[in-house]
């Protein structure tokens, strides 16, 4: 098998360079992206970088390898995903350390993303066989007698995922995972600010028997990348990541588009939230500053009864104050930082004017180059962008409510609706909310940070297009084909 990596660098925990894959083979065409260890800000390793070129071999190669992936049996393809799961298991740490070096990812939190990557893997390989279909009974009326129906779902074709840089390798799993159980080739371009992940992946599948031009991860700039949007062989894009995924939809023309674009997202903490008030802050503590706020579930606003107000602020407070920032290899950190400078600043902003605005912190502290202290705020203005816009840092804000509904009117308030969460200890409260709360998912007794990978995640309204999780997934990348048999006429 041919090399696809150079050896590891002295003491960095990754190699010193990594190819791209271009229809299922390694190709070290370059080492011209640099991928930053974005605690240190130094070199930590170098990516082959592609061009436009490059990203239409791809495609030509996934559209080729259209009916051979179809033709690929499902017990090949659950095999081919058991492979990912073990050879994944035995690269456990070597996965953490490199997630915690190129995204700045706490170690213990890189640790738990590998562990969902092969979740979702292990979830695909099962599902890879049992797609199924079903038998439509035809004979309605004398007209239809003797006719059978039947319907089996078939993979759309070539399909094209563009990922973002906060999950680098769950959120890549949960696009590659279901093409391979659906029998889809795909193009896959990564963030550039966090690749390794993703070429990890595309080494341990170039370890199977895929059909030649079955996969092919690739980086590159967003200009070269804009084929992967545009160019009619592509039956499917998929993308994860900002707003601008609304304009990638206007242009993908006639091509099937999912979207998953974040959100601010809000929890409801009742008079009586079902639950003790201390296991409330430690999972609004997580669900707020869990790997820096960077998710698009990060809980952002947090709307409390007012019986309860002061003392949820009073203990938020202190656990907040608590929460240790620093070198994300550090077992003992839980803000690692942000994943650039710039990011930083931008979040240091939307702080500073909410402030202006009449906001009070209650916890904070002076940002330190991409490291920036987890902030609860009170009093936010419904006008500023800490408010209205997707934080994506360690920042959120409390607001106090009388009445149930007003928060629930509250939450919806927004121009986003991915996942909300509801402290309550009353059912007509939790039921009121899944009726009323605009959004993907409703998580009663718990944050609205809570996912496993095998549950139907998306959201509506700016947040985004169709559903991720396995087997949703797999219902956008197949489509439904109808036999209509009739009985021989006599």
């Amino acid at each position: 098998m041919a090399k696809t990596s150079a050896k590891k660098s002295a003491g960095s925990g990754l190699n010193s360079s990594y190819p791209y894959y271009l229809a299922n083979r390694p190709v070290a065409a370059n080492t011209d992206l640099e991928v930053l260890d974005k605690y240190s800000g130094k070199v930590a390793t170098r990516v082959a970088f592609a061009d436009a070129a490059v990203v239409r071999k791809a495609i030509v190669a996934a559209h080729k390898a259209r009916e051979a992936m179809a033709a690929f049996p499902p017990d090949a393809r659950r095999d081919v995903l058991e492979h990912c799961v073990r050879r994944f298991s035995e690269r456990h740490e070597e996965l953490a350390v490199a997630l915690c070096i190129e995204a700045g990812k706490p170690i213990k939190d890189a640790r738990g993303e590998v562990t969902r990557l092969i979740d979702t893997f292990r979830i695909a390989a099962g599902e890879a066989t049992r797609l199924g279909g079903e038998l439509i009974e035809l004979q309605i009326s004398p007209r239809t007698r003797g006719y059978r129906g039947m319907v089996k779902r078939v993979p759309v074709g070539a399909c094209s995922f563009i990922t973002p840089f906060n999950f680098p390798l769950n959120l890549v799993a949960h696009k590659v995972a279901p093409a391979i159980a659906a029998g889809c080739p795909f193009v896959l371009k990564p963030a550039v600010k966090t690749p390794v992940g993703a070429l990890i992946i595309a080494e341990v599948l170039a370890e199977t028997d895929l059909p030649k031009g079955a996969f092919s991860v690739i980086c590159c700039s967003n200009e070269d990348a804009a084929a992967l949007t545009e160019d009619e062989r592509i039956a499917l894009l998929s993308f994860t990541g900002g707003l601008i995924g609304w304009e990638l939809k206007a242009r993908a023309g006639r091509k099937k588009v999912t979207l998953e674009l974040g959100g601010n997202a809000a929890c409801i903490v009742d008079e009586d939230p079902g639950v003790p008030l201390d296991h409330v802050v430690e999972r609004l503590v997580f669900g707020a500053y869990y790997q820096s706020g960077q998710s698009c579930i990060s809980v952002q606003r947090i709307y409390a009864h007012a019986a309860i107000y002061d003392k949820l602020r009073k203990k938020l407070k202190e656990a907040v104050t608590q929460l240790r920032m620093g070198d994300p290899r550090d077992e003992r950190t839980f803000i690692g930082p942000v994943v650039d400078e710039a990011a930083a600043k931008r979040i240091e902003s939307w702080i500073d004017a909410a402030r202006k605005g009449g906001a009070k912190r209650i916890a904070g502290g002076a940002r330190k180059g991409n490291l920036l202290p987890a902030t609860l705020l009170e009093k936010v203005p419904r006008d500023s962008d800490l408010y209205r816009q997707e934080a994506f840092g360690p920042v959120a804000f409390m607001a106090p409510f009388d009445d149930f509904d007003d928060a629930l009117s509250q939450v919806n308030d927004s121009d986003f609706g991915l996942q909300a969460g509801v402290f309550t200890g009353r059912l007509d409260h939790a039921m009121r909310a899944w009726d009323r709360l605009d959004v993907g998912g409703v998580i009663v007794g718990d944050v609205p940070s809570f996912r496993v990978d095998n549950m139907p995640y998306g959201g509506v309204k700016h947040s985004g297009l169709g559903r991720e999780g396995v087997r949703y997934a797999i219902e956008d990348m197949t489509e439904q084909r109808l036999l209509v048999i009739r009985d021989p006429v006599a």
